[in-house]
């Protein structure tokens, strides 16, 4: 992830200080342990200000507006006990060259600072502080003893102390580029390395890019380089620090990131973003979503396969008893002809033959030859009662495992579909699954969202975003993505007239195909949503999945079954192709 360097930083507070200053501050919000949003209004516009300490993803910008759910978070409301209601009158940087900014907040614009909230840009040591007008620290995103730091410890009440100051010399448009080349080159190595260990305000991500723009090799040593090679990185030196100098910037995403800079090279990707406070919203959400999504697919996966793997376990020996007691019978016969044939019992034996009744099969019954013939057949009797009575016992045991299994396997399928992040409708899905295995039991509610969510049970659910597709005669079909969606497909959005999909016994999704009155779907509509219900299904891999589908009228939940389990009847089979199912197919998402 692409840290905020002091470019970026100087440009977004340039356009914050342009766009948003001054600014009453109307609202203060806890987004996460790393993240808080200023609602801001000014004459004209309402906003969020994000300022984040996020170890990777430090940053201020305008960002999207906060959930509806309870803030919990101390750090904010001592925010909005101090700074509600005041005025931001100032974007300030601190000391030159440092990533360190001073946001200052009075009464009203004109008066003196009351406030002064710090904003601290440095990766992993990030972090937000707010002090008095005397510079005596009220609060902070995280304090820092002095067991943990002798050399900067940040306590409350104690006076704010900048970071120390950075050694590296100060880039300046003023130096000769003879005497520039020299500082760089005076110990031969590589080029990026070179220009990052002589000058502070660099990063990463501009050296590269800068060196990019030069059409240069990063890794290629300063002792190679010709003068045709350190003019051309000379202007692009040049170019960076007027820009800088001017405040002229130009957001932009690149293949490996962002850059704020216009190098005029072909490593852009076009994008919508208008402003820089777009393009570090946009990029920050993204990134920080993918790492979400990862650790809790994985988190999520890990767990299902271990339940699975135990419930899996626990059917197999329910089975096992089950196939033991189906010798009860055999039990019972044997004792029959035992108590029927007591004349051929002789004392020590330990094995009798005696024809079957009916086929006059000759039956060699086991005897324990401590025990007379009534006693061993007494024994077979109660063999016989005991596995009666564990079949009965174990029946539904087994029912309920596999039911539970077969919940669980649909769950894994919906998040198997899940592969890659690819937009904010991926993570809320999965925390959607989530959030439903947490209701199941299969998960415990982590303990820094316990209190958020017993406080937002009755909020308003967010509409579910299906899967939306177009038939071949242009029908419109949905398919849930997981079983809270599943279960809103199938319940409340199915109409009288709808078709409901789904693939037989095999874990998936409900797909819903909407038909108006009088209408009827084509064999060739039938056969798209049938491929495509397979796909989304546990057998994606399969070449022909049986698939049924039903009017919506037809389909029921059981008393007390899971989410997304329903039973279904007056249904019809239709074979679905999976692997034709995307062939020259896009989906949009509602």
């Amino acid at each position: 992830m692409q840290p905020v360097d002091f470019t970026t930083l100087i440009a977004a507070c340039c356009e914050l200080r342009s766009e948003w200053l001054p600014a009453r501050v109307e609202q203060v919000y806890q987004r996460d342990r790393h993240t808080i949003a200023l609602g801001l209004r000014t004459i004209n516009k309402r906003g969020w200000l994000d300022i984040s300490w996020h170890p990777q993803a430090a940053r201020i910008c305008i960002g999207s507006p906060p959930p509806r759910t309870p803030d919990t978070f101390t750090f904010s409301q001592q925010l909005r006990h101090q700074i509600g209601s005041l005025a931001l009158i100032a974007i300030a940087e601190i000391t030159p060259w440092e990533r360190v900014i001073d946001l200052q907040f009075a009464h009203r614009p004109g008066e003196p600072p009351l406030w002064h909230l710090y904003i601290e840009i440095m990766s992993k040591y990030s972090n937000v502080i707010l002090t008095t007008q005397d510079n005596l620290i009220v609060t902070c995103g995280h304090q820092v003893s002095s067991q943990q730091s002798s050399v900067r410890p940040i306590q409350t009440s104690q006076p704010y102390e900048l970071p120390p100051s950075l050694t590296d010399t100060i880039p300046s448009l003023s130096e000769p580029p003879e005497k520039w080349q020299q500082r760089i080159s005076l110990v031969p190595g590589k080029l990026r390395q070179n220009l990052l260990k002589n000058y502070r305000g660099l990063s990463s991500a501009l050296v590269l890019s800068m060196i990019k723009a030069a059409n240069l090799d990063p890794d290629q040593s300063t002792s190679n380089l010709n003068p045709q090679d350190w003019q051309q990185l000379y202007q692009r030196w040049h170019q960076w620090l007027q820009n800088l100098q001017n405040f002229q910037f130009q957001p932009n995403l690149t293949a490996q990131g962002y850059t704020v800079i216009n190098w005029h090279n072909t490593d852009l990707i076009q994008t919508n973003n208008t402003s820089i406070q777009q393009l570090l919203n946009q990029y920050y959400t993204n990134e920080l979503n993918q790492q979400v999504f990862a650790q809790l697919k994985h988190q999520l996966t890990q767990k299902l396969s271990n339940i699975l793997a135990k419930l899996n376990l626990k059917a197999n020996t329910f089975k096992e008893r089950l196939q033991q007691s189906d010798r009860a019978d055999t039990y019972k016969l044997q004792a029959d002809l035992l108590m029927a044939n007591l004349h051929q019992w002789q004392p020590g034996m330990k094995t009798i033959n005696i024809p079957d009744f009916e086929t006059e099969t000759p039956i060699a019954i086991p005897l324990e030859p401590e025990k007379n013939a009534v006693q061993n057949a007494q024994a077979l009797y109660k063999r016989h009662q005991k596995l009666k009575r564990t079949r009965l016992a174990v029946q539904p045991l087994l029912a309920a495992t596999q039911e539970e299994i077969d919940y669980l396997e649909q769950v894994e399928s919906a998040i198997s579909h899940l592969e890659n992040y690819q937009t904010a409708i991926d993570l809320q899905t999965l925390e959607e699954i989530r959030d439903e295995l947490i209701q199941q039991k299969y998960l415990e509610e982590p303990g820094n969202r316990l209190r958020q969510n017993q406080s937002s049970r009755t909020a308003k659910e967010p509409e579910p975003n299906f899967y939306h597709y177009q038939t071949p005669s242009g029908l419109e079909l949905l398919i849930g993505r997981n079983n809270r969606q599943n279960d809103r497909l199938t319940f409340h959005i199915a109409g009288d007239y709808d078709l409901w999909f789904h693939t037989q016994e095999i874990p998936g999704s409900h797909g819903l195909l909407r038909l108006e009155p009088g209408t009827a779907a084509e064999e060739a509509d039938l056969q798209f949503v049938a491929n495509l219900t397979a796909y989304y299904s546990r057998a994606r891999q399969s070449d022909r999945v049986p698939v049924v589908y039903t009017q919506p009228k037809y389909v029921y939940k059981p008393k007390g079954a899971k989410p997304g389990m329903v039973v279904y009847k007056q249904e019809r089979i239709i074979w679905g192709r999976p692997q034709q199912a995307l062939i020259g197919l896009s989906h949009d998402r509602l």
